[in-house]
């Protein structure tokens, strides 16, 4: 009898023990799977780690090829453009003609003037006879008179001689408009049979001192990359000879100030504010024989800059009325392993291009992860799964 109860109390124990174990492992599994299922409707992201390094930037502008040197030409009479003897786009030498004006009315002037002088010629010869006369009728005063007389007229025929001859060289230095030294014919006012009409009749591009043109470009972008005076870059001119445009080499002249660039408005706690960004100007030049000015011609310059930081994805920079943002993954520890929790981390953004943004901050480093993509909305101190 007493075996029989042993044997009865040793089963209802090993029972007991058996309930208690199952229902511990159901409890387990409920939790496990609850947890499986609270994960589940958790935010899931995607991420990166940042790099180290410059970030590529790129200044991209064009403007209009100018002369560094040319000469207005103007003619020096009102005399009329008898003959234009070459047209715009020429390249012409030293001395060669560019215009001949209409001299008539002076070449008119100058026989009027050779009549008069032939008058004065003739009454010279009056005054000699009247000095004879007074000579051989011993007339003293008549032949002191007559003497004046003939001194006077040789003083007038020397002036008016000297009057014709430079009506002539006149004439000869303003008939003809020619190069002063070889260029370019860039502009072309003067109309065949027309005066002036107050422009230069010929404006002349002095080709050997090269062409330049300027360009806009973002003062603090300038700066990061290190541009400086007197740096080659690589420069496209279209031509309209030519159906593809021509590669060739600028050389930065000049970089000066401009007015600073007024950008869109952002709102905030305070207000409206006005962002402004430095602004420069890049005067680059460029010698081809070639050239003939008014090409259009485009630069543009990819570097990596020289200040380094953390390079992320624009994707995972956000903004605020505080400032930028990024959130970065933190894992923790729990009872059922580790979680994933969200820390936004205030950063400071100094350059970015179309793909990545160069961040600064003391808080973030090169192992965290940082969120590009969220299923849902994020804050500070939320949980996440990780795709």
């Amino acid at each position: 009898m007493e075996l029989g109860t042993e044997t009865a109390e040793q089963r209802r124990k090993r029972i007991i023990v058996i309930v208690f174990i199952s229902f511990m492992g159901l409890l387990l599994l409920f939790t496990l799977f609850s947890n499986t299922l609270q994960s589940l409707t958790l935010p899931k992201v995607t991420t990166e780690q940042p790099k180290k390094g410059g970030i590529s930037l790129v200044i991209e502008s064009s403007g209009i090829l100018q002369p560094i040197a040319e000469a207005k030409l103007f003619g020096s009479t009102n005399w009329k453009t008898h003959q234009v003897h070459v047209k715009e786009g020429d390249r012409v030498k030293k001395g060669q003609k560019l215009i001949t004006y209409d001299s008539k009315p002076a070449e008119q002037d100058i026989e009027v003037e050779l009549t008069n002088l032939e008058k004065q010629k003739i009454e010279q010869q009056s005054f000699q006879d009247q000095y004879i006369l007074a000579s051989f009728e011993e007339d003293e005063l008549k032949r002191r008179s007559a003497q004046r007389d003939i001194e006077k007229g040789k003083l007038d025929i020397a002036s008016q001689e000297r009057k014709i001859s430079e009506m002539r060289e006149h004439v000869s230095k303003n008939q003809l408009l020619t190069a002063p030294f070889d260029g370019i014919i860039t502009r072309l006012n003067a109309v065949e049979g027309l005066g002036s009409t107050g422009e230069p009749d010929i404006i002349l591009s002095k080709s050997s001192e090269g062409y330049r043109f300027e360009v806009r470009a973002d003062a603090k972008r300038l700066s990061t990359l290190g541009i400086s005076i007197g740096e080659q870059i690589k420069v496209e001119v279209d031509s309209d000879q030519e159906q593809q445009a021509r590669s060739m080499h600028g050389t930065i002249e000049e970089i000066i100030n401009e007015k600073p660039l007024i950008e869109g408005t952002s709102e905030s706690d305070e207000g409206v504010g006005v962002v402004t960004r430095p602004q420069k100007i890049l005067r680059i030049k460029l010698l081809d024989a070639k050239l003939k000015g008014g090409e259009q011609a485009r630069i543009k310059i990819e570097k990596r800059s020289l200040d380094q930081g953390l390079l992320v994805s624009n994707e995972a920079i956000h903004q605020d009325r505080e400032g930028a943002y990024v959130f970065v993954v933190d894992q923790r520890s729990g009872a059922l392993g580790n979680v994933f929790v969200v820390r936004k981390v205030d950063i400071e953004s100094s350059e970015k291009n179309d793909k990545e943004t160069m961040i600064q901050t003391d808080s973030i480093y090169l192992e965290d992860k940082i969120i590009l993509n969220s299923s849902e909305p994020l804050q500070d101190g939320d949980r996440i799964r990780l795709e």
